[in-house]
Protein backbone atom coordinates (compact mmCIF):
# COMPACT_ATOMS: atom_id res chain seq x y z
CA UNK A 1 0.00 0.00 0.00
CA UNK A 2 1.49 3.44 -0.77
CA UNK A 3 -0.38 6.91 0.48
CA UNK A 4 1.10 10.27 -0.66
CA UNK A 5 -0.25 13.62 0.12
CA UNK A 6 -0.75 15.28 -2.94
CA UNK A 7 -2.10 18.27 -1.73
CA UNK A 8 -3.29 20.58 0.93
CA UNK A 9 -4.63 24.17 0.76
CA UNK A 10 -1.52 26.21 1.63
CA UNK A 11 -1.65 28.06 5.07
CA UNK A 12 -4.18 25.26 6.12
CA UNK A 13 -3.75 26.43 9.65
CA UNK A 14 -4.23 30.13 9.44
CA UNK A 15 -6.88 29.80 7.15
CA UNK A 16 -8.78 27.68 9.70
CA UNK A 17 -7.71 30.60 12.23
CA UNK A 18 -8.81 33.44 10.22
CA UNK A 19 -12.17 31.38 9.53
CA UNK A 20 -12.76 31.17 13.54
CA UNK A 21 -11.65 34.82 13.99
CA UNK A 22 -13.86 36.16 11.96
CA UNK A 23 -16.71 34.74 13.27
CA UNK A 24 -16.39 36.49 16.29
CA UNK A 25 -14.74 39.71 15.27
CA UNK A 26 -15.91 42.86 13.49
CA UNK A 27 -12.32 43.41 12.09
CA UNK A 28 -12.25 43.33 8.11
CA UNK A 29 -10.56 40.28 6.72
CA UNK A 30 -7.20 41.83 5.83
CA UNK A 31 -6.80 43.02 9.23
CA UNK A 32 -7.33 40.13 10.49
CA UNK A 33 -5.34 38.00 8.29
CA UNK A 34 -2.60 39.67 8.94
CA UNK A 35 -2.85 39.41 12.32
CA UNK A 36 -2.79 36.10 12.97
CA UNK A 37 0.44 34.23 14.82
CA UNK A 38 1.15 30.69 15.15
CA UNK A 39 0.47 31.08 18.69
CA UNK A 40 -2.67 32.83 18.13
CA UNK A 41 -3.48 29.83 15.42
CA UNK A 42 -3.16 26.96 17.99
CA UNK A 43 -5.12 28.84 20.60
CA UNK A 44 -7.49 29.67 18.25
CA UNK A 45 -8.25 26.19 16.34
CA UNK A 46 -7.81 24.33 20.48
CA UNK A 47 -10.96 26.58 21.01
CA UNK A 48 -13.13 25.81 17.84
CA UNK A 49 -12.51 22.32 18.44
CA UNK A 50 -12.91 22.15 21.80
CA UNK A 51 -16.86 24.18 21.31
CA UNK A 52 -17.77 21.85 18.70
CA UNK A 53 -17.62 24.57 16.09
CA UNK A 54 -15.82 22.31 13.27
CA UNK A 55 -16.97 24.16 10.17
CA UNK A 56 -14.02 26.29 10.01
CA UNK A 57 -12.27 23.12 9.08
CA UNK A 58 -14.58 22.97 5.83
CA UNK A 59 -11.96 25.50 4.27
CA UNK A 60 -9.04 22.81 4.34
CA UNK A 61 -8.50 20.56 2.05
CA UNK A 62 -6.24 17.54 1.54
CA UNK A 63 -5.74 15.09 -1.54
CA UNK A 64 -4.31 11.89 -1.23
CA UNK A 65 -3.31 9.37 -4.10
CA UNK A 66 -3.57 5.77 -2.86
CA UNK A 67 -1.92 2.95 -4.26
CA UNK A 68 -2.08 -0.78 -3.73
CA UNK A 69 -5.14 -1.09 -2.47
CA UNK A 70 -8.29 -3.88 -2.65
CA UNK A 71 -11.48 -3.19 -4.35
CA UNK A 72 -12.89 -4.34 -0.99
CA UNK A 73 -11.40 -1.47 0.81
CA UNK A 74 -11.78 0.99 -2.04
CA UNK A 75 -15.69 -0.07 -1.73
CA UNK A 76 -15.48 0.63 1.81
CA UNK A 77 -13.75 4.47 1.62
CA UNK A 78 -16.20 5.74 -1.06
CA UNK A 79 -18.75 5.09 1.57
CA UNK A 80 -17.84 8.27 2.79
CA UNK A 81 -19.90 10.57 0.75
CA UNK A 82 -18.22 13.75 1.63
CA UNK A 83 -15.40 13.68 -0.60
CA UNK A 84 -14.22 13.56 -4.27
CA UNK A 85 -12.89 10.15 -5.99
CA UNK A 86 -11.14 9.55 -9.00
CA UNK A 87 -10.76 5.90 -9.34
CA UNK A 88 -8.35 4.03 -11.91
CA UNK A 89 -11.23 2.59 -14.22
CA UNK A 90 -11.92 -1.72 -14.65
CA UNK A 91 -13.90 -0.51 -17.65
CA UNK A 92 -11.20 1.25 -20.02
CA UNK A 93 -7.80 0.02 -18.20
CA UNK A 94 -7.04 -3.84 -18.95
CA UNK A 95 -4.06 -3.21 -16.39
CA UNK A 96 -1.71 -6.02 -15.14
CA UNK A 97 -3.51 -8.28 -12.45
CA UNK A 98 -2.43 -7.40 -8.91
CA UNK A 99 -4.30 -8.42 -5.54
CA UNK A 100 -4.07 -8.04 -1.86
CA UNK A 101 -3.14 -10.72 0.29
CA UNK A 102 -4.80 -10.68 4.33
CA UNK A 103 -2.38 -11.62 7.00
CA UNK A 104 -4.78 -14.29 8.00
CA UNK A 105 -4.52 -15.92 4.69
CA UNK A 106 -0.78 -15.20 4.73
CA UNK A 107 -0.35 -17.05 7.53
CA UNK A 108 -1.50 -20.54 6.46
CA UNK A 109 0.57 -21.90 4.02
CA UNK A 110 -2.06 -24.41 2.69
CA UNK A 111 -4.51 -21.74 2.25
CA UNK A 112 -2.31 -19.41 0.74
CA UNK A 113 -1.30 -21.92 -2.24
CA UNK A 114 -5.27 -22.32 -2.65
CA UNK A 115 -5.51 -18.25 -2.51
CA UNK A 116 -3.24 -18.06 -4.88
CA UNK A 117 -4.36 -20.95 -7.48
CA UNK A 118 -7.75 -18.98 -6.77
CA UNK A 119 -6.04 -15.88 -7.98
CA UNK A 120 -4.34 -17.12 -10.83
CA UNK A 121 -7.03 -18.43 -12.24
CA UNK A 122 -9.62 -15.64 -11.90
CA UNK A 123 -6.63 -13.68 -14.28
CA UNK A 124 -6.01 -16.16 -16.61
CA UNK A 125 -9.87 -16.30 -17.44
CA UNK A 126 -9.97 -12.24 -17.62
CA UNK A 127 -6.93 -12.47 -19.94
CA UNK A 128 -8.51 -15.41 -21.88
CA UNK A 129 -12.01 -13.11 -22.34
CA UNK A 130 -10.34 -9.95 -23.43
CA UNK A 131 -8.00 -11.65 -25.70
CA UNK A 132 -11.27 -13.18 -27.12
CA UNK A 133 -12.69 -10.26 -27.63
CA UNK A 134 -14.85 -9.41 -24.54
CA UNK A 135 -14.71 -6.00 -23.43
CA UNK A 136 -12.89 -5.35 -20.42
CA UNK A 137 -16.41 -3.93 -18.80
CA UNK A 138 -18.19 -7.43 -19.00
CA UNK A 139 -14.42 -9.02 -18.63
CA UNK A 140 -14.13 -8.16 -15.09
CA UNK A 141 -17.19 -9.42 -13.77
CA UNK A 142 -14.28 -12.83 -12.90
CA UNK A 143 -12.37 -10.33 -10.80
CA UNK A 144 -12.21 -10.46 -7.12
CA UNK A 145 -12.30 -8.06 -4.24
CA UNK A 146 -8.90 -8.88 -3.37
CA UNK A 147 -7.99 -6.76 -7.23
CA UNK A 148 -5.96 -4.15 -6.48
CA UNK A 149 -6.74 -0.37 -7.71
CA UNK A 150 -5.88 3.28 -7.70
CA UNK A 151 -7.91 5.92 -6.44
CA UNK A 152 -7.37 9.91 -5.64
CA UNK A 153 -9.24 10.95 -2.80
CA UNK A 154 -10.01 14.51 -1.63
CA UNK A 155 -11.51 15.20 1.66
CA UNK A 156 -12.08 18.58 4.16
CA UNK A 157 -10.75 18.42 6.90
CA UNK A 158 -13.49 18.25 9.34
CA UNK A 159 -14.60 15.21 7.11
CA UNK A 160 -11.29 13.93 7.67
CA UNK A 161 -11.99 14.11 11.36
CA UNK A 162 -14.78 12.41 11.11
CA UNK A 163 -13.26 9.81 8.84
CA UNK A 164 -10.12 9.20 11.24
CA UNK A 165 -12.58 8.70 14.29
CA UNK A 166 -14.03 5.51 12.69
CA UNK A 167 -11.59 4.13 10.57
CA UNK A 168 -8.24 4.18 12.88
CA UNK A 169 -10.46 2.62 15.41
CA UNK A 170 -9.40 -0.88 15.94
CA UNK A 171 -12.59 -2.14 15.92
CA UNK A 172 -12.28 -0.73 11.70
CA UNK A 173 -11.63 -3.76 9.05
CA UNK A 174 -7.88 -4.07 8.79
CA UNK A 175 -7.10 -2.61 5.33
CA UNK A 176 -8.64 0.42 5.40
CA UNK A 177 -7.46 1.38 8.94
CA UNK A 178 -3.89 0.35 7.63
CA UNK A 179 -4.73 3.54 5.20
CA UNK A 180 -6.62 5.57 7.52
CA UNK A 181 -3.49 5.76 9.99
CA UNK A 182 -0.86 6.65 6.60
CA UNK A 183 -3.58 9.26 5.80
CA UNK A 184 -3.58 10.98 9.76
CA UNK A 185 0.19 10.44 9.49
CA UNK A 186 0.73 12.28 6.68
CA UNK A 187 -2.10 14.86 7.58
CA UNK A 188 -0.38 15.79 10.81
CA UNK A 189 3.01 16.40 9.32
CA UNK A 190 1.16 19.23 7.18
CA UNK A 191 -1.32 20.49 9.63
CA UNK A 192 -0.01 19.47 13.02
CA UNK A 193 -2.49 21.75 14.83
CA UNK A 194 -5.44 20.64 12.83
CA UNK A 195 -5.07 17.08 13.10
CA UNK A 196 -3.03 16.60 16.69
CA UNK A 197 -6.77 15.76 18.52
CA UNK A 198 -7.65 13.70 15.79
CA UNK A 199 -8.31 9.72 15.79
CA UNK A 200 -10.46 7.45 17.53
CA UNK A 201 -12.98 8.53 19.74
CA UNK A 202 -10.64 6.67 22.60
CA UNK A 203 -8.40 8.69 22.01
CA UNK A 204 -10.18 11.97 23.45
CA UNK A 205 -11.85 10.25 26.10
CA UNK A 206 -13.87 7.09 26.77
CA UNK A 207 -14.10 3.96 24.29
CA UNK A 208 -17.73 4.92 22.27
CA UNK A 209 -17.72 1.16 21.24
CA UNK A 210 -19.34 0.30 24.76
CA UNK A 211 -19.22 -3.48 24.75
CA UNK A 212 -17.84 -3.80 21.58
CA UNK A 213 -14.39 -2.24 22.46
CA UNK A 214 -10.89 -3.83 21.59
CA UNK A 215 -10.07 -2.95 25.71
CA UNK A 216 -6.78 -1.83 24.87
CA UNK A 217 -7.44 1.97 24.63
CA UNK A 218 -3.84 2.98 26.54
CA UNK A 219 -2.31 1.26 23.56
CA UNK A 220 -4.14 2.96 20.94
CA UNK A 221 -3.18 5.83 22.12
CA UNK A 222 0.05 5.27 22.31
CA UNK A 223 -0.45 4.37 18.46
CA UNK A 224 -1.85 7.42 17.33
CA UNK A 225 0.54 9.63 18.88
CA UNK A 226 3.10 8.53 17.54
CA UNK A 227 1.68 8.71 14.03
CA UNK A 228 3.85 11.38 11.97
CA UNK A 229 6.78 11.74 13.86
CA UNK A 230 8.28 8.10 12.95
CA UNK A 231 8.22 5.85 10.45
CA UNK A 232 4.07 5.76 9.65
CA UNK A 233 4.00 8.30 7.19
Amino acid sequence: MNVLLLQCTPGPERMVALAARLCYSPAGIGELREDISRKDARGLIRKVLSMGHASVLEHVTLTYGVEGISRAASHQLVRHRIASYSQQSQRYVSADFGYVTPSTVAGSPRLRREYERHMAASSALYGKMTKAGIPAEDARFVLPNATETKILVTMNARELHHFFALRTCRRAQWEIREMALLMLAAARKEAPLLFEAAGPGCVRGRCPEGGMSCGKAAAVRREIAMLGKGGNG
